[in-house]
Order: structure tokens, then sequence, then C-alpha cells
């Protein structure tokens, strides 16, 4: 059989058998939705570091309390986040807009800190409000110890998990405009810092029909991703966990399941 028969016959098959693994090594564990329709798994509901894809729940959560003007003072305790920062110093005030954009935008700690401090109080308080939002959604698999996705016993998500989040953030006009913006410049209250953010997601301007929505790495984690693309009404999600060759494979990966649902619908 040829190498372009046997992938075309991959491809119809694999939507039969979602838990096999037709892609094996590009991930601890990944998954691809067409539309609602999950078509290709492995390792759905492994439990695994998520690193900033955490970052997608603790937007979530501070869209209920949401007031982009709201001006917030950055604690020592946000200042001193390690990691993706903004930079941003002890005393800062910032919009929570601002913030907000830092923080799914840049992957900024200390930004999704301060952002997590306005919303509870503290991060504690806030953790606990991530983890109410998780067991209302019915993420089984998923449980936080941090707002940003610092590598820690007890935090963890899975690709299933992750997708059901992503798809209920991405309802929400405000975290859907952010997470496509490339890049995004911000400043304190009284304009005295300015701060220009490029997003960490490589697929973004690249990628035809990129719209979102996360990126993460740590040490434990590896690689992370969460990417939806749109074309013409047809919307695919991926997520991967601790990806081996992040970019490249969620290029392949989005371009195979696009063409896969073209060739279903007989367009």
């Amino acid at each position: 059989m040829c190498a372009g028969c046997a992938l075309a016959c991959l491809l119809l098959a694999a939507p039969t058998a979602a838990t096999d693994n037709p892609f094996p090594d590009i991930a601890s564990a990944y998954l691809v939705k067409v539309q609602d329709r999950e078509i290709w798994a492995a390792n759905p509901v492994k439990r695994l570091a998520p690193a900033s894809l955490t970052k997608i729940m603790t937007a979530l959560v501070a869209l209920s309390a949401y007031r982009p003007d709201a001006a917030v003072t950055v604690s020592r305790a946000a200042a001193r986040e390690t990691g993706s920062r903004l930079g941003l110093r002890a005393g800062d005030r910032m919009r929570v807009a601002d913030l907000f954009a830092a923080t799914l935008v840049g992957s900024a700690n200390d930004a999704c800190h301060a952002l997590a401090d306005w919303r509870a109080g503290n991060e504690a308080r806030f953790v606990r409000l991530m983890n109410r939002h998780a067991a209302a959604l019915g993420l089984r698999d998923t449980h936080f110890v941090n707002a940003c996705g610092h590598d820690a016993p007890g935090h963890y998500s899975s690709a299933r998990d992750l997708a059901a989040l992503a798809e209920e953030a991405m309802r929400h006009p405000v975290f859907s405009t952010v997470v496509a913006m490339q890049e995004a410049r911000l400043r304190n209250v009284n304009g005295s810092r300015e701060f220009t953010i490029e997003n960490t997601n490589a697929l973004l301007g690249r990628f035809p029909g990129a719209i979102g929505v996360k990126t993460g790495y740590t040490r434990k984690a590896g690689s992370c991703l969460v990417a939806l693309a749109e074309r013409e009404g047809r919307r695919v999600l991926l997520v991967m966990l601790n990806a081996s060759n992040r970019w490249w494979d969620a290029h392949d990966l989005l371009d195979r399941a696009f063409a896969l649902a073209a060739e279903q619908s007989g367009t």
C-alpha cells in the first residue's frame, strides 16, 4: 500500500477508536476534537502537570467578577513570582484588564498572582475557587495547588478536562478576544510604566485559522498546548501535554483534522 493510501486509511479509521494512539510518541497525552467530536486521543484522562494551561482556569475564575478598569495594587507575593514575568514591582498599580491580558498573552506569573489576589484576597483563597469551579464543571481529573501552574504535588489535570475547560472559557468574549491577540501593550495605572508582550502561542499568525488558546512549560510538565483553529465554519481543538515537538506536531495534527473533517463532509 502506498504511503498516501496508508495515511488516508489511518485518518478514516481513527475516529472509530478515539482511545487508540494513532500518533505515538508525540506527547504523554493528547486529544483532538472536531466541533464536539473527539477524533483522536492518547491517555486523555491521565493526570499530568498542566504548567501554565492552569491559567485558563485562573482567567475563568477572574471573569466571574471581572471589572476591567478596577485598579489592583501588586502585592509582594505577586512581585516575587518566578518564571515568566511581566516585571511587576510590589506597589505597582495595574488595571484588571491589563493583568488579565498579561496572564493569557504573555503567561506572566506576577500578573497572574496579582489577578488572583484581586479576585479572592490572596492566592490560597483563589485556588479554592479554582477547585470549586473545576468540580462544578465536572473536571474529575483536575486539581489545582497554585494559580499560575507551577509544578507542585497535587497540581494536575488531564487532556480531556483541559479541552472541556478551554471550551467553557472560549464561550466568554473577553477571554476569546484576549487569547487571539498576537501582542499586547500594557501600562500601569498612572502611565509611568509600559509593557509590550508577545503571545506565547506560536500558531497565531502562522497557522491559518488559529484563534487561541494557551501554552505552558515547566520542567516536570514539559511543553504543553491547548490550540484552537477555525476554518470554513469548522473548529478543531487540540490539547497536548508533555509534547515532544509541540509546534510541528500541532501544525500537523490540526491540518490532518481539518482534512478529515472536509473529506467526511464531502467538501
